[in-house]
């Protein structure tokens, strides 16, 4: 007779149901695990072994062979410990063999019988709700799995709990959802001094999700900035935070006590590889890019990633998505972020100011910023310099406006885009707006148009700068809580563009 359980492979961001069938037959003793497992998967054999010893159960004197089926399906991870263990138990009569062919399981088997964690509860519990079956999974799993809909996820700290629920002796009580703990911003812009434009342009980036660029010298307070980001970023959406959290479960970065619906923050170091952006490595699991999906992703000293990383961005920037690609394996994330990149003007860092600039001024600054290509620069809504603070400012300047406030504002702009959009679920913020509806959303008043038919004449607009200028237009006015789009809300759009492709003044104007 053969006994079946299900659980998961995961490919990407879903999970693909996995049946396990295992046999007794007679013949030599063996333990056999076929249907393309992997190192992990081949090693339960021992696990399962000691942790059955544990519960004083010891192996039939029979040929056990598991068949993981799919068998062309790559079976990689220790979570196939539990439903392997659970298909034998079915199988020796221990467990009925009709409970076990209802459940999805997952979850690695200490030698003790102990359940540890594994990344993917999450996916696993909804790819288990969309088939009707309920998930079994280690307790330290039990609060994010049970996301995925009530009564649906039972979970255990050992393989006895599980054996006596299955069999009905002590039925484990269904998992309750829980939210993860989420600490306060530790950075607020009170603690800015000066960076008035840099503070707007911050304010502009999180209302519309609109990528930015800054460049200063070194002290300035870029990163500073950009830390207090996370602080004016209004809450998830469910939707976004059951997205956001399927990709953390994946990566087994979600927090243990359950979903957050604060936006990520992500900032790698500049010596990241392109395999540490995108993703790839073992199993192409998820990239920085898609860890950073409906937050931020930080790019601290841009000039110093190696060129071919930067130029990883340039799709993703544009699709909200990233392809990766792998012998054995192409997967498609989603990679929605918010990207702020932050430079030095050269690379002695004070090419603005003569009494401390190098030998090679201006040369230098060209060079090191020539690191940055033009259609990576294109996709940055916003550019804008960070000047040195003045210890005038620093010691006598009163403290700047809080970021409780600021988020009050950013969250008005994003709650009239939601119902402006409501219609198009696949458009969050501004930033997403493309074709015939920016069009009809971004439509400027007559002064407005004629201005900005004169900056793209005069700055030689591509067709992108042109319209990620309406974007960045339409999110000013969503700040004053103003439909139309006037003359001065596409005036300081502009300007956002002058820092690279174009004269600094326009005259005239």
């Amino acid at each position: 007779m053969v006994a079946t359980i299900y659980t998961t492979a995961f490919e990407g961001v879903e999970a693909l149901p996995v049946e396990i069938q295992c046999a007794l037959s007679p013949g030599l003793p063996g333990f056999s695990i076929v249907g393309l497992p992997d190192k992990a998967v081949s090693e339960a054999r021992e696990r399962i072994r000691a942790a059955l010893g544990a519960l004083a159960i010891a192996l039939p004197l029979e040929r056990i062979t598991v068949n993981l089926a799919p068998a062309d399906l790559p079976k990689t991870g220790a979570h196939y410990d539990l439903p392997i263990a659970l298909a034998l138990l079915a199988a020796m009569g221990i467990i009925p063999k009709e409970e076990a062919a209802q459940v999805v399981a997952i979850g690695e088997l200490s030698l003790d019988g102990r359940l540890v964690a594994v990344p993917g509860a999450l996916p696993s519990a909804m790819t288990a709700a969309a088939h009707d079956r309920v998930l079994l999974c280690p307790a330290a799993c039990a609060s994010e799995a049970a996301w995925a809909g009530k009564d649906l996820v039972f979970a255990a700290a050992h393989l006895d709990a599980m054996v006596r629920h299955l069999s009905g002796a002590a039925p484990l009580v269904p998992a309750v959802p829980a939210n993860a703990q989420t600490d306060a911003p530790r950075y607020d812009l009170t603690d800015v001094k000066g960076q008035e434009r840099a503070r707007r342009a911050l304010e502009i980036a999180a209302a519309g999700r609109h990528h930015l660029l800054m460049v200063g010298p070194p002290g300035a307070g870029k990163s500073m900035l950009a830390r207090c980001l996370p602080g004016i970023m209004p809450p998830l959406t469910p939707a976004e935070a059951l997205e956001t959290s399927v990709i953390q479960s994946v990566a087994g970065q979600l927090p243990e006590g359950g979903l957050s619906r604060a936006a990520p923050y992500r900032a790698p170091h500049h010596t990241a590889s392109k395999a540490a952006l995108t993703g790839g490595g073992r199993g192409a699991a998820p990239g920085e890019m898609s860890l950073a999906h409906n937050g931020v992703l930080f790019l601290d000293e841009l000039p110093e990633f190696q060129r071919d990383v930067l130029e990883t961005l340039r799709q993703p920037m544009e699709t909200g998505e990233v392809s990766v690609a792998r012998a054995n394996a192409h997967l498609t994330y989603p990679s929605r972020f918010l990207a702020v990149a932050a430079a030095n003007p050269c690379r002695c860092g004070h090419l603005g100011d003569p009494a401390r600039a190098c030998a090679r001024a201006p040369d230098c600054g060209a060079d090191y910023l020539g690191k940055l290509s033009g259609p990576l620069l294109d996709r940055f809504d916003l550019r804008i310099e960070v000047p040195p603070v003045a210890y005038t400012e620093l010691a006598a300047r009163p403290a700047g406006e809080p970021s409780a406030r600021v988020l009050a504002r950013v969250t008005q702009a994003r709650q009239a885009q939601a119902a402006r959009y409501a219609a198009c679920p696949e458009i969050r913020a501004n930033a997403d707006v493309s074709g015939v509806l920016l069009d009809t959303v971004a439509r400027p008043d007559a002064e407005g148009a004629a201005l900005l038919e004169k900056a793209a004449q005069r700055l030689r607009l591509s067709a992108r700068g042109y319209h990620r200028i309406l974007r960045v237009a339409r999110t000013i006015a969503d700040l004053e809580g103003i439909e139309p789009i006037r003359k001065a809300h596409l005036s300081e759009a502009i300007s956002y563009r002058l820092l690279f492709g174009g004269p600094q003044t326009m005259r005239g104007e």
